[in-house]
Formats: C-alpha cells, structure tokens, sequence
C-alpha cells in the first residue's frame, strides 16, 4: 500500500502540472565548482628547464603559436589558477619560424644548406617545407639583431644537450656557431649558464624535461654514424648533479621528467625496410640486371655461411633496400678475389659494355661497394629523410665511381651502380641497425635511471613519460575524446618533423605532470574545474596560411 500511494502521488502530480500547463523543463545541474588548491607546492614563480619539447618547438621548427602551445605555457596558465605567476616566454617574431642572421640565412659551412629553416606544413600528400606552399615564408627573427628582452621563464633550448645546459657562454653571440642561436636569443649577452639564467629568477617551481634526450637524438637520426656522438653518462650525470644541485640550493619544488625511447617516434618508423614495389614499371625492368649483378655476390655470400647478406629482388613481393652495415664482417677483398677468379666475370664485365681488361677493375670497385651490404630486415629502421633519396641517384657515389676507374666507366653506368638503397647500399646515416638502437636503449635507459634516482632523492615529482610514449606507439593514448598515436600525421600526437609533439600532444605532458604534482604535493588539478588541459583546444596542425 505504501509503494501504491508513493506511485499515486507522484502520478497525480504529473497530471495535475499537465493539466495546468506548467512548464516542467528540469533546470540544467552544474556540477560545482571545485577551486585548486596548490598543496604544499608554491607557483609564484615557475621557470622549466630543457630542450626542444620545453621549447614548444614542432614541424621542425620553433614559431610563436607552437611556443603558445608549449607545455610549460600550458602549465603556467594552471598554476596562475593556484597562486601562479606570469610566466614570459622567448618569443619568436612569426610564424614562420627559422632563424636568420644579420638579416640573412644561416648556411652550414660543409654542406652550403641552410640551417634553422622554416617551418613543415602538410601538402596534402606528405611533409613539406612551407616555402613550397608560400614561397614569400621567411624567418624575420634574428638572432644577432632583434631578440626579445628578458628574465624569462621558459629556458628551453632546442638542440641543447645535458652538457649545454651548464656550459658558461652557450647564449654568447660572440662563441656562435658553438653557441646556440636559441640559447642567445634568451640569454641577453651574458655569458652565464642556463642553468644559472633559470635559477638566478628564483624559482618557487620548475620542470626539469627532456635533459639528455639530444644526447641521443642527435646519434639517432644521423643513423649512428659517428658524426654526433651519444653522450657518455658519466658526462650525463656530471651534468645533471650541476643542475639539480643549484635547483636544491634555491628550495623550489619540481617535476622531473624521464626520456622516451626515440626510436619508437614517427621519425624512425615511417619509411618501410621494404618500399621497393615491384609494380612500379621503372624498378619491374630492372629486376633482371639487379639479380644477375647481385648473383655474383650471392654465390660468394653463400660460400661464405653469410646467407644474412644475400640481395634477391623479387617480381612479386615489395623489397627490402640495400644498406651498408657497420657491423658486418668487411668482405671487399674476398669479394675483390672471387669475382677475379670466376671465368664467368670476364663476360658479364662486356656485357656491361666494357672490355675485358676492365675486370680486374670491376672486380674491385664491386669489393670495395659490396664490402659490407645486406639487405635491410624488420629489425631495421630507416630515418625519415631516407624516403626522399631511395631509389634516386647519388650524383656524388657516380662521380668518385667514374674517378675511382680513371674515367673507364661511362656516367650512365656510373650512374646505374649508384642508385641509393638498390645498387648502392643506404649508407649508415640513413638506418640504423639494432646494434645502434640497442646502443641507444642502453645510454636513455642509464640517463633514465639517474633522473628517477634524483627525483626521488630530493622529493620531487617524476614523470615517467617513456611510459606515456609506450602506450602512445603501441594501444594508443586516450585524451578526452580523441585517441592519439604516433603515426606521422594521422597520428595526433607527434608533428610533421616526425619527433617533436603537436600542440595536443604538449598538452597531455602537461596534464601528466600536473598528475604527478598532485600525487607528491597535494594539489588537485585532477579534481578542479578545468584543471587540467582540454584536448579540443590544442589543435594537432597548422594552416600554411599561418603567418
């Protein structure tokens, strides 16, 4: 009975504000609000620490609206909600980014090419450098005339390396190009440290971020070939004992932040081991020659137990490149001898249009190329730019074949021994074998180690983001209502230059590290009313119209 009448009751009640004609709209229920509180954490003044990512630097390069989008902007915008300061950043004049120099590009003095360029945009088909698109792009930030004035907040320095950050004069104008021109750019003519710029602000708060990622980053994606080598990690540690000394010495709170493992960014898992489509009818005619060359060669691999390195295209699968390995055993004289030897290579030397007497010659030239090629595995992985020179002719590989034979071999043969990853191995700046990425797993997962130790030493808040990237490159990353990878492109998360986060993806490192801030200092940004980062407003491109 009382179940009835509870029923009765609440009918007669509809029926009556029907029959009145009662609006019965139910008000809409906010949830309250719930205000931040800062914890034992104090934000007056928050300075961060780092490289490219700290930075904001994206699409290959660093302009004002990526630096708007930086994470620790991002921060510093949450932390004003809780007692924060302002927080000035080293701006850039445009939008086109890229740097310039007494009102002229900077040019590498060994390669001729420019240095600090503008911007990627995407084309519609793939990465492009928006003066392709705008061809009026040009950087107006000079490094040397018209940087902003300081003290700033943000110390981000693309390029730096854990050693740079405590190096006297790397914002010297004076010590460029030893100097970084961002570093100048925050530095204001002082010959001090980052370091010592970062704490002389006295800092309450701060982000310690990607310090020691370009001590492997640089090794990366030249393919481990020696020309930027990996930071040793007592090197490392020397120098982040400097930096974590003097932000003790100030009393200011923090985050650290961990290194991901590079290898897994868009950068070195984009551009396939096997791109070599057989379908194409420029590579189906050459299928015939590329077997009969490399049949040679396979019958000594075979000899030899080295099966790994037997090069076989085929006419219906997609191929693996050629690559020089560094690891291999270094066969040019074996390969030099048994060419020499086999009656067979006399004729297939004229049936390359040469005479008999050049032989000998061939013989050494393909021992000399040869010496040390397989084809690339899934083990492999080949760097970014690579997929713009597979398959395409090395004018410099043909002319040292040409002067190496004292003028003997014509420019098109020349020129068909030295096709990029069919005919002459990928040189190493363009793969870099396990080896190298094993070599590359070992120094981040040390830098690792010393940053958590640190972290949890002197109480600071630590982000594991190896872990975040992880997941990012493997189930994917769930932000809102947006789920994030690391493909280039479609990916969300990383930008154009296939290493550097998007706008969005800076902003999930800020929410992880304003997670970790309220695990070890007690605030609530997790619980507050927008108190972390909305992914629908960080966008994950820029329009080339962007100025």
């Amino acid at each position: 009975m009382k179940n009835i009448f509870k029923y009765t009751l609440v009918s007669a009640i509809i029926t009556g504000m029907v029959a009145c004609d009662v609006d019965n709209t139910l008000p809409e229920i906010k949830a309250p609000t719930v205000e931040v509180q800062a914890g034992s954490a104090d934000f007056s003044k928050y300075v961060a620490i780092g490289a490219s990512f700290t930075a904001g630097f994206a699409d290959n390069a660093l302009f004002k609206a990526s630096q708007e989008f930086s994470f620790p902007n991002t921060l510093s915008k949450k932390f004003a909600m809780a007692g924060g300061g302002t927080f000035t950043q080293p701006l850039m004049n445009d939008n086109f980014g890229g740097l310039i120099l007494n009102g002229a590009p900077v040019v590498s003095p060994v390669t001729g090419q420019r240095l600090f360029t503008e911007r990627l945009v995407f084309n519609g088909t793939a990465p492009a450098p928006l003066n392709t698109l705008n061809p009026a792009a040009m950087s107006t930030t000079d490094f040397a005339l018209n940087n902003p004035t300081g003290p700033f907040n943000n110390f981000g320095v693309p390029g730096a390396r854990s050693t740079h950050l405590v190096a006297p004069g790397f914002g010297n104008l004076a010590n460029f190009p030893l100097a970084n021109p961002y570093a100048i750019r925050m530095a204001g003519g002082s010959n001090s440290s980052i370091i010592d710029l970062a704490v002389d602000q006295n800092p309450t708060f701060f982000t310690l971020s990607e310090f020691g990622g370009n001590d492997v980053l640089g090794y990366a994606i030249t393919g481990g070939d020696g020309s930027s080598p990996i930071t040793t990690t007592a090197d490392f540690d020397l120098a982040l004992n400097v930096v974590v000394t003097k932000l003790k010495a100030t009393n200011a709170k923090g985050v650290v932040a961990n290194l991901p493992y590079i290898t897994s960014l868009a950068h070195f898992t984009t551009v396939p081991y096997a791109p070599l489509d057989p379908s194409n009818p420029a590579l189906a005619a050459q299928i015939p020659t590329l077997n009969t060359v490399y049949g040679a060669l396979n019958q000594i691999f075979t000899a030899l137990g080295e099966t790994n390195r037997i090069i076989q295209f085929s006419t219906t699968a997609a191929n693996p490149v050629v690559i020089h390995d560094e690891n291999l055993t270094p066969l040019s004289g074996t390969i030099t001898a048994a060419l020499g030897a086999n009656p067979a290579f006399v004729p297939f030397v004229q049936s390359l249009g040469l005479p008999a007497s050049a032989a000998p010659l061939v013989a050494q030239l393909m021992g000399n190329q040869y010496g040390q090629a397989r084809p690339a595995t899934a083990d492999d992985l080949l760097v970014l730019p690579s997929s713009s020179v597979i398959a395409t002719v090395n004018n410099d590989a043909a002319a040292a074949l040409i002067a190496a034979s004292g003028g003997l071999l014509p420019p098109a043969l020349a020129g068909q021994f030295s096709a990029e990853g069919l005919t002459l191995p990928l040189a190493d700046k363009w793969v870099l074998t396990p080896q190298e990425q094993a070599e590359i797993k070992t120094a981040t997962d040390a830098y690792n180690t010393s940053l958590k130790a640190k972290a949890d030493e002197n109480g600071y808040a630590f982000v594991d983001f190896n872990a975040v990237l992880q997941e990012a490159a493997t189930t994917g990353l769930t932000f809102d209502n947006y789920q994030l990878n690391t493909s280039l492109v479609t990916g969300g998360l990383i930008s154009l230059d296939g290493i550097h986060l998007t706008a969005r993806g800076y902003a999930i490192m800020a929410n992880k590290m304003l997670e970790a801030i309220d695990t070890t200092y007690g605030s609530n940004f997790t619980q507050a009313t927008d108190g972390l980062a909305k992914a629908a407003n960080f966008p994950t491109n820029y329009s080339p119209a962007l100025q």
